[in-house]
């Protein structure tokens, strides 16, 4: 009996290393990406349109429940990645870069986490974001690409952030938060075409000056795949793993950015619920580099809409959607109305 004991013991544990070994984090990249809802500090700013997120705006929204918006997100980042969190975190609706950093510091403390937003024109305030582990990446440079559109309002700054990776890899994150559908999807949908235009224009400059660069654009289009931003003006190919190795991507006329939520939006899975309606707002984009070059490279099928059980809604006429921190005007104390996106590299050596 001893000796089946330790036996059983031997294989435990030798199945556990294995586990891990094969799990081993320091072999991929796990990224993310996630619109916050409305992650607002309660301070009036007085050159944004901010006064619904006061202690006196419609919202009533308090520093109490500022503490408690942060605590959730980060239960589900920190959930993310196996219980590793992400390696790279993309946000959106984020007013200030310090509630990242204060989040980072009061609830995630443990992974290492730096942050970095540029301030944007937007009317309410709102900025694009990243989260980066300070012990697997040096930040190189950040820009912020100002959106022109010629309906003449304020949008969202395309973020551009270039972090080196622990081997070496240069790699180029765009955080990208479109127009809205405010006013119907046609009638604003060459507000996201110009914002797209702005991305491609930076893409461009990126891969003239280094074509086989590794970019992973990441965002809330407020578009789809399949829409004219996306898969025109941007020119992010959809692609099915099961078809990528009988693709020649060498050819000119081949796309140089593949979007990888494609497989999931043609199953009919969405980001976002609108009435009954699963919308893939939130993507993640990849240069071809990434499918085909060295080193790092996208582990093909492991995007995902991440759905973790503390965020669904269970119940009610909104059941299956996100949780999210407001119904209309009223509290509910939840996560964020988007589902975040996430995604892995692998390095191949």
């Amino acid at each position: 009996m001893k000796r089946i004991f330790l036996l059983l013991l031997l294989i435990f544990f030798s199945s556990t290393v294995f586990s891990k070994c094969a799990q081993n984090p320091d072999e991929y990249i796990f990224i993310a990406f996630w619109n916050l809802e409305n992650l607002f500090d309660t301070v009036d700013d007085p050159n944004k349109n901010d006064e619904d997120f006061l202690p006196s705006g419609s919202y009533e929204w308090t520093e109490e429940r500022l503490e408690r918006k942060m605590y959730n997100l980060a239960r589900i980042i920190r959930s993310m990645n196996d219980n590793n969190a992400p390696d790279i975190l993309g946000v959106c609706e984020l007013e200030h870069q310090y509630l990242l950093d204060s989040m980072a510091n009061n609830f995630l403390s443990d992974f290492n986490y730096k942050s970095v937003a540029v301030e944007s024109p937007d009317n309410r305030g709102i900025d694009n974001g990243l989260m980066y582990r300070s012990d697997k990446f040096k930040l190189l440079s950040i820009t912020g690409d100002t959106v022109k559109l010629s309906a003449g309002f304020n949008t969202r700054l395309v973020l551009h952030v270039t972090l080196l990776s622990l081997s070496q890899d240069t790699i180029h994150i765009y955080v990208n938060h479109f127009p809205s559908r405010r006013g119907g999807e046609e009638e604003s949908e060459p507000n996201r075409i110009e914002a797209a235009q702005t991305l491609r224009n930076s893409v461009d400059k990126v891969l003239k000056y280094n074509p086989e660069a590794k970019i992973i654009i990441m965002g809330d289009f407020n578009d789809e795949p399949t829409n004219s931003s996306i898969f025109n003006t941007l020119n992010a190919a959809p692609f099915l793993c099961d078809s990528i190795s009988s693709m020649d991507l060498t050819e000119e006329n081949v796309s140089d950015l593949f979007n990888a939520s494609y497989q999931r939006y043609e199953a009919g899975e969405g980001s976002y619920k609108y009435r009954d309606n699963w919308n893939m707002l939130d993507q993640i984009i990849i240069s071809r580099e990434l499918l085909t070059g060295d080193g790092l490279l996208y582990k093909c099928g492991s995007f995902e809409v991440y759905k973790p059980y503390l965020m669904v809604t269970h119940s009610g006429s909104f059941q299956g959607a996100p949780f999210p921190t407001y119904g209309g005007r009223r509290y509910l104390g939840g996560y964020s109305n988007h589902f975040p996106v996430t995604a892995i590299f692998r390095y191949m050596r």
